[in-house]
C-alpha cells in the first residue's frame, strides 16, 4: 500500500488506498464471479465464503444471519467516533440462473480478467456493486475515527427470487441493525444515472385448459395455444395505461438531460417506457405434437408497473381479459409481485453521489426510475431513502456479462466517498 501521511485529508486517503489496491479489487471481483451462486436453484455458500474470507482477513466485524443454510446473509456494523446517522450498504451475491456454456466460448464462471474487463455471470448484476459495498465497508472502517454514527454492510442471498430469505428476512429478524437512515446500493444503473425509484411487478401465471384432440378436428375443441395467443395479445394493452406520478417525479423525468441520460444508460427508447407499464411473456408452454390440438397451455407474464399506476388497476384489466376467455385461470405469484417504490429524487444522498461523480468524471448522473427491481424497495417502503449507483446494465444476464475495470473502480470510489461524506457531515 502506498504510504499516506496521517495529516492528509481522509478523502485523499480513501482514493489513495483504492488506487493502490486496484489489482486486489479486480482479483476479488474475479474470485467472486468464479464462486457459483445462481438463483434459482439458490445456493450462495461459495460466494458467501469468498466474502467472509476478505472480511475476516481485514478483521472487520460481521456475522451470518440465515433462515436457510444454503442462503446465508452477511451483516456487519461498526460505529464512528461520534453519534450521528446510520448508513446501510446493501448488495446481493446471488445471480441469474446459469445458461449452458457453449463449446469454445468463455465459461460463465470464468471470472476472466482481460486488459480492460472482468467477465462472469453476475458481473453487472450485481457482484460489481456488491464489491463496491464491501470495499466501502473495508476502507471506512480504517477511517472510523473520522465518522459520525454507524455504517452497516448487508450482503444478501435471495434478491433474484424476491428477497424472502435475503433482505426481507433481515428486516424481519434484525431491523434495528439494517434499517438505518439511508441505503446505498450498487445495482447496475449505468454511470450517467442514479436510481431513486423503481417499478413494481406483477408475476402472473395463466393456465388455459380445453378438451383438445386431433388437429384435423378443430370443430370438436378450442385450442389452448390459440386462446393463450389471444390472451398474450390482449395483455399488451396494459402498456397503454398512463401513470399518475407524483409531481416532483414527473418534473424530474421530463427534463431533457434526464431523458437523454435514461437512453444513454438503459438503451435507446428507454425514456418511452419509464413511465409506462410493460409486459414480458417469459414462458409460453403448450402442446405435445404438431398435429394435435393442445388441451393445456401455460403462460407466465412479468408486468412492470411504474409509480403512479396502482397494481389493482392492472389486476382489473387482467380480470376483464379473463372474463373473455373462460377456459383460462390465473394465479399471481405473490412471492415476487410487489408495489413500486420511490424516494426523493433530490435527497441528500442523491446530491452527494452527484457531487462525487462530477468530481471524479466531470458529469452529474441524472436521477431516474429503474426499469427493473432491486432490494432498495425494502427501505423505500419504510420511508427510508435508498439510492442505486452502479455499472452499466447492458450485459446483465447475457453470455458475455461483464464490467469494465474502469466502471468497477469508479463505482468503488463513488460509493466509498459518498458513504464517507454522508457519515462525516
Amino acid at each position: 500500500m502506498t504510504p499516506v501521511s496521517e495529516s492528509d485529508d481522509p478523502r485523499r486517503r480513501l482514493l489513495a488506498w483504492i488506487e493502490a489496491d486496484q489489482g486486489d479489487i479486480v482479483r476479488f471481483l474475479s474470485g467472486f464471479l468464479q464462486a457459483k451462486s445462481p438463483n434459482p436453484p439458490g445456493d450462495t455458500r461459495e460466494a458467501d465464503a469468498h466474502v467472509r474470507a476478505l472480511l475476516a482477513e481485514e478483521g472487520l466485524p460481521f456475522r451470518t444471519v440465515a433462515a436457510r443454510p444454503e442462503l446465508p446473509n452477511i451483516v456487519g456494523t461498526f460505529a464512528g467516533a461520534r453519534p450521528g446517522r446510520h448508513l446501510v450498504l446493501n448488495g446481493h451475491m446471488d445471480v441469474f440462473p446459469a445458461i449452458e456454456d457453449r463449446p469454445g466460448e468463455r465459461g460463465q464462471w470464468s471470472g476472466e480478467i482481460t486488459a480492460d474487463r472482468v467477465y462472469g455471470r453476475g458481473a453487472a448484476d450485481m457482484k460489481c456493486g456488491t464489491t463496491a459495498s464491501i470495499m466501502t465497508y473495508r476502507y471506512l472502517h480504517r477511517l472510523r475515527d473520522h465518522l459520525k454514527g454507524k455504517l452497516t454492510l448487508t450482503v444478501v442471498s435471495d434478491e433474484e427470487t424476491g428477497g424472502r430469505w435475503g433482505t426481507g428476512y433481515l428486516m424481519e429478524t434484525c431491523p434495528e441493525e439494517v434499517l438505518g437512515d439511508c441505503c446505498l446500493n450498487g445495482e447496475p444503473s449505468g454511470l450517467p444515472t442514479l436510481r431513486f425509484a423503481e417499478k413494481g411487478t406483477l408475476r402472473l401465471v395463466f393456465t388455459i385448459r380445453t378438451t383438445g384432440g386431433h388437429g384435423a378436428y378443430p370443430h370438436l375443441s378450442a385450442s389452448a395455444n390459440k386462446i393463450a395467443a389471444a390472451i398474450v395479445g390482449e395483455l399488451e394493452a396494459i402498456s397503454d395505461l398512463e401513470a399518475d406520478m407524483p409531481a416532483d417525479m414527473r418534473a424530474v423525468l421530463a427534463r431533457p438531460e434526464v431523458q437523454a441520460a435514461i437512453d444513454q444508460s438503459l438503451g435507446d427508447g428507454a425514456r418511452h417506457v419509464v413511465a409506462r407499464a410493460t409486459v414480458n411473456i417469459g414462458v409460453l408452454r403448450g402442446g405435445l405434437k404438431i398435429n394435435m390440438m393442445p388441451d393445456e397451455c401455460v403462460v407466465e407474464a412479468d408486468i412492470r408497473v411504474p409509480p403512479g399506476i396502482p397494481r389493482d388497476r392492472v389486476r382489473d384489466r387482467v380480470g376483464a381479459i379473463l372474463a373473455r376467455h373462460p377456459e383460462a385461470t390465473m394465479e399471481e405469484r405473490v412471492d415476487h409481485s410487489y408495489d413500486a417504490s420511490w424516494c426523493d429524487p433530490a435527497g441528500e444522498m442523491a446530491g452527494i453521489i452527484q457531487d462525487n461523480v462530477e468530481r471524479l468524471k466531470g458529469f452529474r448522473p441524472q436521477p431516474i426510475v429503474s426499469l427493473g427491481g432491486s432490494d432498495g424497495r425494502w427501505w423505500r417502503w419504510r420511508g427510508i431513502p435508498a439510492y442505486l449507483y452502479g455499472p452499466s446494465p447492458r450485459t446483465m444476464g447475457r453470455r458475455d456479462e461483464h464490467v469494465t475495470i474502469d466502471e468497477l473502480m469508479h463505482v468503488v470510489r463513488t460509493h466509498a466517498l459518498s458513504a464517507f461524506d454522508y457519515l462525516s457531515r
